[in-house]
């Protein structure tokens, strides 16, 4: 845990370094997933240009736009991390993931709704449909899919999942979620899930002749598109925004602190980044109690990494109370006069 300002310590042995535990790794994995999306978007646009395949080129651009999502996901961590000591971010780096995540949701929304128009207009004026090409590209899209999807969650274990026994463990798990990395696994499985719903449909069309199946997949794709983004939105701008990640928490927090007779008179818990908390607590207290006492008492909320301590003593408080009444009559007795 870190520091608070009653702390004695200096402040130079307080750490704000806030990313999740296995950023480096998923910084990784996100190069090498778009190093195979750039490869595959490069074989496809040449492939089509020399075959005259106008069908390969338009998945080739569409992969350029993948990619492009999954860069904005593999530069959110290279900057968290190389800014990760940089004085400016007062609470370090930690929730870049969580805006690129939430930027790269409000793409996928955007491309829910293109989805989802191409296909309404499909349905009110159909297209014919060249199966022989059409099949095997969304074949390889969703092959090419499936092991992005795999290289990214692949050893996806690093969500700091030490905690003490008492500690809850869906907050823990909240905690360590890296959003960033959420959204680059749900780009390449809202992809490759339109690439299945497509081939299913190409195939019934052009077994049956139901053309009117093909829209119907890209409906159902944006549907599922639709609803992962808002998930997303919802999570990352929750973070963002600063909401409490997790009531019950909180409220453990309250009764680990108010057991021994003190009042919880104020609570501040916030995410920091991956596996990373911060708290904000106001104590009143009778006993002549400092912050290392409570931060003991906090210890075993492992994923509470930077906590302040404010403490108001119940008599200094009481003396206030009669100064200010005192006051108050000294007020009164010199107007009466």
């Amino acid at each position: 845990m870190d520091g608070d300002h009653n702390d004695p310590r200096p402040a130079a042995v307080h750490s704000h370094i806030f990313l999740g535990e296995g950023h480096q790794h998923a910084e990784r994995r996100t190069w090498a997933v778009i190093v195979l999306c750039g490869v595959v978007m490069v074989i496809e646009i040449v492939g089509g240009a020399l075959f005259g395949s106008l069908a390969l080129v338009a998945d080739g651009l569409h992969m350029s736009t993948h990619a492009g999502a999954l860069l904005l996901a593999a530069l959110a961590y290279s900057y968290a991390r190389r800014h990760a000591h940089d004085a400016r971010f007062s609470f370090g780096t930690g929730k870049l993931g969580d805006l690129a995540g939430f930027t790269s949701a409000i793409i996928l929304a955007l491309i829910a709704l293109l989805i989802g128009y191409e296909a309404v207009m499909r349905f009110i004026e159909p297209v014919p449909i060249q199966f022989l090409a059409a099949i095997p590209i969304a074949a390889l899209g969703l092959a090419v899919n499936a092991v992005s999807a795999w290289l990214l969650s692949s050893d996806d274990h690093h969500h700091g999942h030490d905690h003490h026994p008492d500690e809850d463990h869906h907050h823990d798990h909240a905690a360590g979620r890296d959003n960033n990395m959420r959204a680059a696994i749900v780009h390449v499985i809202a992809d490759a899930a339109v690439s299945a719903l497509v081939i299913a449909g190409l195939l019934l069309a052009s077994t049956f002749g139901w053309l009117w199946m093909d829209p119907l997949a890209g409906v159902v794709g944006a549907c599922v598109i639709a609803s992962w983004s808002y998930g997303l939105i919802r999570d990352t701008g929750a973070i963002l925004l600063d909401m409490n990640p997790d009531q019950r928490m909180a409220t453990h927090l309250r009764e680990v602190i108010e057991r021994d007779g003190d009042t919880l008179s104020d609570l501040h818990l916030w995410r920091l980044g991956p596996g990373h908390l911060g708290a904000i607590v106001s104590i009143v207290t009778r006993h002549a109690r400092e912050p290392v006492f409570y931060r003991k008492q906090l210890a075993e909320f492992s994923s509470l990494s930077h906590l302040t301590v404010e403490i108001e003593h119940l008599p200094t408080v009481q003396n206030c109370l009669i100064s200010t009444q005192r006051r108050t009559s000294s007020r009164l007795r010199n107007r009466s006069a």
